[in-house]
């Protein structure tokens, strides 16, 4: 059972774990864990398997099989080349800005679960993701690449920036998600 829910871990996290990480958020000890890992890649590491295990410094991840890299390529470029979906660029515009913001501080602006859209986003090179100490969890802002598309050094240049980006209103929504308050005197209302 560890083996199956260790691979369900994986596939939603989309991105390298540290095998301490998944001790703890398993509820469970190094070698059980190691067991389980085993497990995993005797089942997925074979050449019939689409997806496989992938450990490197005390990290694993699940990633496509080597042999399937091409039609991998193939289908992440016409997928990943197309227009973005309103859902994509309302995450973005939000990202853009209110960032750097955890993924839960996205969810409550938007009211629904962001997981496939951060990560398309992230694959695109649109967003980065980085570790926040003080918030313990990855913070997501806007990447130099995509300033480089807009046209723009810095989001401060979008239009409206200092109205959506110092906004009560909004400040409020998030604040309802970690039980805290703003201090209005401080923020423009819009």
């Amino acid at each position: 059972m560890l083996t199956t829910i260790l691979e369900a871990v994986l596939f939603a996290a989309a991105k390298p774990l540290e095998i301490k990480t998944l001790v703890k958020a398993l509820n469970t000890n190094q070698e059980t864990l190691r067991e389980a890992i085993d497990e995993l890649k005797n089942l997925r590491n074979v050449e019939s398997s689409g997806i496989q295990v992938v450990e490197q410094e005390g990290k694993l991840q699940l990633a496509t099989n080597p042999n399937a890299a091409e039609a991998v390529k193939t289908f992440a470029k016409e997928d990943m080349g197309g227009e973005l979906t309103r859902p994509s660029l309302e995450t973005l515009t939000i990202i853009a800005y209110r960032g750097p913001m955890t993924k839960p501080e996205i969810e409550q602006i938007r009211g629904v679960n962001c997981t496939l859209i951060l990560r398309n986003l992230l694959v695109r090179g649109l967003i980065e993701e980085k570790d926040d100490l003080t918030k313990l969890q990855p913070v997501y802002s806007v990447s130099l690449e995509m300033l480089r598309h807009l046209g723009i050094h810095g989001v401060s240049e979008l239009p409206d920036f200092e109205n959506f980006h110092d906004n009560v209103q909004i400040d409020q929504m998030i604040q309802e998600l970690s039980g805290g308050s703003v201090n209005s005197e401080e923020k423009q209302v819009v």
